[in-house]
């Protein structure tokens, strides 16, 4: 059994949900480097991305009154949204000086439209009853701090995203005006959402096609260590303004390896992967938000391995496991894959819970976990399996408080466009229509019930042995 208290709800982001009518000027947002990186021609030829535009997406700026109902209909207390740091300051704010009087002067130059509109959303959360969970920043920048384009092809340019020192810095204005206008309403904070992800797969992995794809190792790890600077100073911006928590959402990986014993590697691709951004942010966190989707088998380097900064990498990823399996196939342990290839490994979050819990003695939010399944062939055991390893790990002392889905409704799937369905609900992109998928009721009755229990021998794949 989960405790009364236990939240229940899903997980959404600006960019992949708010716009969805291209011919209304107020609803698109054409001024971050996504909203550009995704319409290159270069990137378009070169299939590094779908062709699918953000603004044929879910609708959620109109819509949120209609996906507000649904998620109440369908027993949750909770929602993470994301404001988008491009609708709030489109234009520039580095002329802005810290201090007194940056409010104001930050107040003046702010799109007042979607300050308040995005006031009305969490009107609506409060209004049906829910927790009004708020996300400052997910993977997009204002293109007036990032030029993904020039970037890319290395044309000199001052617009270098996390890379440039003065971010962090503008980060901490934007977060300081959002917790001075919605301290009030807001009842969770967090800085930004999986920010390994915008630095390993802007820098690193640069075939997954986020922008800049630009290899470039050193800069991996300093955008890290400037979006772990960024979310400090963050967290005590917002902190000026309100008790409530304010916390990181970070996407953590469990590695198993291929020879049991090899904890060498084993404790090189955690500390890469997970500990090394979290130890630069645990002093400035109330609780730890896990994203977990799969795990990572991984082996040693047959030669010597890579080395960039004061990191050696002497390990890599097999293919057939965790992240690397053929899409909508089966993994080599014999798991079911979802549609985007990730292996459904449930112990992974039971390890990880357990893992971090024990490293940073921090409340855990689950806040986000979900799986690319349009046909919904496999959410329901994805849910309960999940949720077993969730209990699990709080029987075992691990202090969870909620669990959010990604997501209630597809989204825009970037790089991958709308090929990939993430929502409890199927969305119908044309007509704004919601439809709830067999899945959406399971949940439903887990957090009604406040227990997987009913639902336990409901496991074809077994996987909840562990």
């Amino acid at each position: 059994m989960f405790p009364k208290d236990f939240m229940f709800g899903a997980s959404l982001s600006g960019f992949q949900f708010e716009m969805g009518n291209p011919n209304d000027p107020k609803e698109v947002d054409p001024n971050t480097d996504w909203f550009v990186w995704v319409r290159e021609p270069e990137n378009l030829v070169n299939g590094i991305v779908s062709g699918d535009l953000p603004e044929y997406g879910a609708g959620y700026w109109k819509n949120y009154e209609k996906v507000h109902q649904l998620a109440v209909d369908f027993g949750m207390d909770t929602l993470r949204i994301g404001i988008e740091w491009s609708r709030v300051f489109p234009t520039s704010t580095r002329e802005v000086p810290t201090g007194d009087g940056m409010l104001e002067a930050l107040d003046k130059i702010a799109n007042k439209e979607a300050v308040e509109h995005y006031r009305k959303i969490m009107e609506d959360m409060k209004s049906k009853g829910l927790k009004v969970f708020v996300n400052l920043n997910h993977f997009t920048l204002p293109l007036w701090i990032h030029d993904p384009i020039s970037v890319h092809k290395g044309i000199p340019t001052d617009k270098l995203g996390w890379v440039s020192d003065d971010t962090p810095i503008e980060f901490a204005k934007y977060a300081e005006y959002i917790a001075w206008k919605f301290s009030d309403i807001v009842d969770y904070w967090s800085s930004m959402n999986e920010p390994h992800v915008v630095a390993q797969l802007g820098y690193f992995q640069i075939l997954a096609g986020f922008p800049p794809s630009y290899f470039r190792p050193e800069w991996y790890i300093k955008s890290l260590v400037n979006e772990a600077k960024a979310h400090n100073l963050a967290y005590d911006a917002i902190k000026k303004y309100t008790s409530r928590p304010v916390g990181i959402i970070y996407s953590f990986i469990w590695y198993d390896t291929v020879n049991p014993q090899d904890r060498d590697i084993f404790e090189n691709a955690m500390w890469l992967t997970n500990w090394y951004y979290i130890d630069m942010v645990k002093d400035k966190a109330d609780y730890i938000g896990i994203n977990y989707y799969t795990r990572s088998l991984i082996d040693r380097l047959p030669a010597s391995g890579m080395k960039f900064g004061d990191f050696e990498l002497n390990w890599y990823p097999l293919r057939g496991y965790g992240y690397a399996c053929p899409e909508g196939g089966m993994s080599l342990s014999g798991r079911p894959a979802s549609e985007f290839g990730w292996e459904v490994y449930p112990e992974g979050l039971y390890n990880l819970i357990k893992a971090i819990y024990e490293r940073y003695k921090k409340i855990i939010i689950v806040t986000e976990n979900g799986i690319a399944d349009e046909k919904d062939k496999y959410r329901s055991h994805y849910l309960i399996s999940h949720l077993y390893a969730v209990e699990k790990a709080m029987n075992e002392g691990a202090n969870v408080i909620g669990y959010l889905h990604w997501s209630i409704v597809d989204n825009y799937e970037w790089a991958k466009g709308y090929s990939k369905r993430f929502g409890l609900a199927y969305t119908d992109l044309e007509k704004k229509i919601y439809v709830p998928r067999p899945s959406m009721y399971i949940f439903r009755e887990i957090a009604k019930t406040k227990s997987i229990e009913q639902f336990k021998d409901y496991d074809p794949y077994k996987l909840m042995k562990f």
